[in-house]
């Protein structure tokens, strides 16, 4: 009678991360494939815009000029306007047509004749939007998709590290490492999905760990709230400082290119322009600048007027503490936005082969279950 191996830690690790994987294989493989999609997002909605034809910024109309007229008309109220920094490209107007709404809807215009070149949804925005469902709450109700995403991350990180283990050979000799770095393409199927699973994960463990961490914070506030509390910053917190206008009789309101002009003036470089309009008579404008040239297309300064052209708040992003940028870049850090087209198509990759971990391994599973019997 063949002796029986004794169960093992490793075999304990192994069985963690195969029925775990098994468990969350059709949530995870849908969260990964929405989120590739949306690595490019933005690229993808620009390939199907027409391109913009504009002579020359001497003729812009004036950018109160452009907010009344698309309040006029769509019905709504506008709360930011986007500047680009290319002349040959549209303003974005985010309107809010409904009070329940917290971002609005984006617009396009022409800067020369203030005219919108794009409605409000086209059907690849309706594509994003769908795609953007699926990775956040999986199309259903947010109560109840955001923790099962949220869940499925957890799961998703305990594989990756189990996975980390589980890649390492018995005997530390550079022969077995090698086979871990490659794949073997000479070899049946089997062992090609094999490879494929084990290889690709390797590479990519730590960038699914790091969209795994920062994703959480969608998920779950409390855990939101306790990563600010490590990191010494809240997550997503943004300034917490209130501002409004002290109102003065005599003294004239600065229009919206006033705005701009105060805003070049204060941060002298090329760079996007987002400027949230003041809310009520006693609001304040509030604008982000995107410096093309710095380390990061998504690190914003930040200025904040009030109505009459005084500075209120003057930021530069470099400036900040560090564990206070880290909280603020979030966001860019789990999409890949961070360091722009170049960090997009790693994440973009990395997200790829992510979708395709739970397809090989339930074949590894499934190879194996056949051998057994």
């Amino acid at each position: 009678m063949k002796k029986q191996k004794p169960y093992s830690v490793k075999k304990f690790i192994n069985d963690v991360h195969l029925w775990l994987g098994l468990i969350s294989g059709l949530v995870l493989f849908l969260v990964c494939l929405s989120g590739t999609i949306l690595t490019f997002e933005k690229e993808i909605k620009g390939w199907f815009s027409s391109p913009m034809i504009v002579s020359s910024d001497v003729n812009f109309q004036p950018l109160s000029n452009i907010v009344s007229n698309v309040e006029q008309r769509t019905g709504g109220k506008v709360i930011s306007i986007t500047l680009p920094e290319a002349t040959a490209a549209p303003y974005e107007l985010r309107v809010k047509t409904d009070p329940t709404s917290r971002r609005g809807t984006a617009f396009e215009v022409h800067p020369e004749t203030g005219e919108i070149v794009k409605p409000g949804k086209t059907p690849v925005d309706e594509f994003m939007m769908f795609m953007f469902r699926m990775h956040r709450w999986l199309l259903l109700d947010t109560s109840v998709g955001r923790p099962i995403v949220g869940v499925s991350t957890i799961i998703f990180l305990i594989i990756s590290i189990t996975g980390i283990i589980l890649w390492f050979p018995k005997k530390w000799k550079w022969r077995n490492f090698r086979q871990g770095f490659t794949i073997k393409t000479s070899g049946n199927w089997k062992r090609i999905n094999h490879d494929l699973h084990n290889t690709l994960g390797f590479y990519a463990c730590v960038f699914i760990v790091i969209m795994g961490i920062t994703g959480l914070c969608w998920s779950f506030e409390g855990y939101r709230d306790g990563l600010g509390k490590i990191v010494g910053a809240p997550i997503f917190g943004g300034n917490t400082e209130k501002f409004i206008t002290v109102l003065e009789d005599e003294v004239e309101k600065i229009s919206l290119n006033d705005v701009k002009s105060l805003t070049d003036k204060e941060f002298p470089y090329s760079g996007k322009i987002t400027i949230s309009l003041p809310l009520g008579d006693e609001g304040v404008y509030q604008i982000r600048k995107y410096n093309t040239a710095g380390w990061s297309p998504v690190a914003t300064d930040v200025l904040v007027l009030d109505l009459y052209g005084s500075v209120l708040l003057k930021e530069f992003f470099s400036e900040k503490p560090l564990n206070v940028q880290f909280a603020s870049l979030i966001k860019p850090i789990h999409t890949g936005e961070i360091f722009g087209i170049f960090s997009k198509w790693i994440y973009f990759i990395a997200c790829l082969i992510a979708t395709s971990l739970p397809v090989t391994g339930t074949l590894i599973w499934w190879n194996k279950r056949k051998k057994k019997r």
